[in-house]
């Protein structure tokens, strides 16, 4: 973590998670980014966030359980994931553009937790939810880059869009005006995220959901108990 106004040279580099130059993740850039190749950094931006929140699906059930699960060149190969590997995705090929990224970490409390999620997890916090802060024109933003707009639209969750001009962040109500998702600590950005620590909290804290460690057609945490 760094001063907001300055960021770190480092988070332009490629690191062993955010592996901005491998094969597969400058492939996702460049075909995100095809006729745009000329565009500002911050039209690059705007185009590379829409392609991580659309392309990979959101898919809270699917948490990995090793490293690898987490590096940015797997997680551009799975057709969905959950929040950190999306944030980890979305950095690395920002970095992949040129755009000073890196990936952040907040404890969120959300409002509308089904019953399944409820009790897989043990408790309507999340911690270690994923977003991205990136830099430009000398400014940060905090993006999110997890709820597909699909799934939004299907769910009646607002969807989060990023203009590049104020934050894309926060999931705070739904499309009924009911609260949605609470921040409640912000854990700061890397240069490289934490995940070693990360999933031995998550194995931890949410054992059962660590033990299912399976995927779901429909996301339990977008649907409201009746």
């Amino acid at each position: 973590m760094t001063d907001s106004a300055n960021p770190n040279a480092a988070y332009l580099m490629p690191t062993y998670f955010v592996d901005s130059d491998s094969a597969p993740v400058r492939e996702f850039a460049a075909e995100a980014l095809r006729g745009f190749e000329n565009a500002s950094p911050t039209e690059k931006a705007i185009r590379l966030f829409d392609a991580v929140r659309d392309r990979i699906k959101y898919d809270p059930f699917h948490v990995g359980t090793t490293p690898d699960d987490y590096r940015a060149s797997t997680v551009v190969r799975r057709p969905s994931n959950y929040c950190v590997p999306k944030a980890i995705l979305l950095a690395a090929v920002l970095r992949a553009a040129g755009i000073p990224a890196a990936p952040g970490f907040a404890d969120v409390k959300n409002h509308l937790n089904s019953a399944k999620l409820a009790d897989l997890m043990g408790t309507d916090l999340f911690i270690y939810h994923g977003y991205v802060a990136l830099w430009l024109d000398g400014k940060m933003f905090k993006v999110t880059p997890a709820f597909n707009t699909e799934l939004c639209q299907r769910f009646g969750v607002r969807e989060l869009v990023f203009d590049g001009h104020s934050d894309a962040l926060f999931h705070e109500f739904d499309t009924r005006n009911r609260r949605h998702m609470e921040y409640v600590n912000d854990r700061g950005w890397f240069v490289d995220p934490p995940i070693d620590q990360l999933l031995k909290d998550f194995r931890e804290i949410y054992p059962k959901l660590w033990d299912k460690g399976a995927s779901a057609d429909v996301p339990a945490e977008f649907v409201p108990d009746k």
